[in-house]
């Protein structure tokens, strides 16, 4: 069904922070795909020191151009970057990303059939291995009882081959990132990203904050796209690590429900406890440190935290959500060996 839209009712936003290697590989089917008075192409440019925006002048000039003074990180970078943007409906799109035909007309579809889809999250297949899904989103994202997130084909590092086994529209509890579609009222009502995270898991955390006030977030598999992953931190990297212990604190001091606030937050730090140990073990120290390190962080940023967990709580309306998992990933994926979306016996709501 094709969408019927008024000029630059959508506005694809790139994220760049010195990616002007990834333009020519990525940027041409952006264009080629998303070729529409209805559509604006936008790069907010981080601060970039390698002539990004001088190629974009150059070579793509039908491409606008946001220029940043400072390089803000992905979750601030965009809040800053979409203050001015007016379109109704954002799709923020990494840099290294091929997309497909089609790739926006059933989303937007989505969108208008139900005022109450905030966001949506198309299928991500790995760029290098077409035939695999892509680590950073697959075909939809969840969290498990104690906040640790996992995809429909991918749970932490085993990734599936896509054989058509997720192809069916459905409710998912949060939208990678890497391309996400969002109502801009939906995003810029709910405060935009959390600033203070930079990088990774700021898309769960907004999610998270939407589906609490009774907005769904869907996963449209008729929307394909290509995504190389890890152009900015390679996935094991120590400084991701650390974001992603320290942000998933964060995310979990703030949205957590009040009846199950205190037991899920402690047996989860006990296990972050458990896999800091367990990279002792292993002899990897720089890896140990970065969790320590997103501890202390945690620390030091208590009370601001407190100050949003309350101002989180006051607009929370819906409180159970059946996208969240009712027991552990870890459990099931190390101790009973469910390395697959479909071991999990998981069917969430429709």
């Amino acid at each position: 069904m094709k969408f019927m839209a008024n000029p630059a009712q959508i506005a694809i936003v790139i994220l760049n922070w010195n990616g002007v290697k990834l333009f020519d590989t990525f940027l041409p089917s952006v264009l080629k795909y998303s070729n529409s008075e209805n559509i604006e192409i936008i790069v907010a440019d981080n601060a970039s020191t390698d002539k990004s925006i001088e190629h974009l002048q150059k070579f793509y000039p039908s491409v606008k151009i946001i220029s940043l003074n400072t390089n803000f990180g992905f979750a601030e970078g965009y809040n800053q970057a979409l203050q001015n943007v007016d379109a109704e409906f954002l799709v923020l799109l990494n840099s290294d990303i091929k997309v497909t035909g089609n790739w926006i007309d059933c989303c937007i579809s989505k969108f208008q059939e139900d005022e109450k889809i905030a966001a949506i999250q198309p299928k991500i297949l790995s760029y290098n291995s077409p035939d695999q899904f892509e680590y950073a989103g697959a075909a939809g994202g969840f969290l498990d009882k104690f906040g640790y997130p996992f995809c429909r084909g991918r749970i932490l590092n085993r990734i599936e081959e896509d054989f058509g086994q997720y192809n069916q529209q459905s409710q998912i509890f949060w939208a990678s990132g890497a391309c996400m579609f969002i109502r801009n009222s939906a995003f810029k009502t709910a405060g935009g990203f959390d600033g203070d995270f930079w990088a990774h898991m700021e898309e769960i955390d907004l999610c998270w904050r939407l589906k609490n006030s009774g907005h769904k977030i869907v996963y449209e598999p008729q929307s394909v796209i290509y995504h190389l992953g890890g152009g900015t931190l390679s996935y094991g990297s120590p400084k991701k690590i650390y974001l992603n212990f320290r942000n998933n604190l964060y995310m979990l001091f703030k949205n957590l429900p009040r009846q199950q606030f205190k037991r899920i937050f402690i047996i989860r730090m006990l296990l972050d406890g458990v896999a800091a140990v367990k990279f002792i073990v292993g002899f990897n120290f720089r890896e140990f440190w970065a969790v320590v390190k997103a501890h202390a962080s945690f620390y030091r940023n208590l009370g601001k935290l407190i100050g949003k967990r309350k101002e989180t709580q006051k607009l929370v309306l819906v409180k159970e959500h059946p996208e969240v998992y009712p027991k552990s990933i870890m459990w099931k994926f190390f101790i009973q060996q469910k390395r697959k979306f479909s071991d999990l016996n998981f069917l969430p709501k429709i």
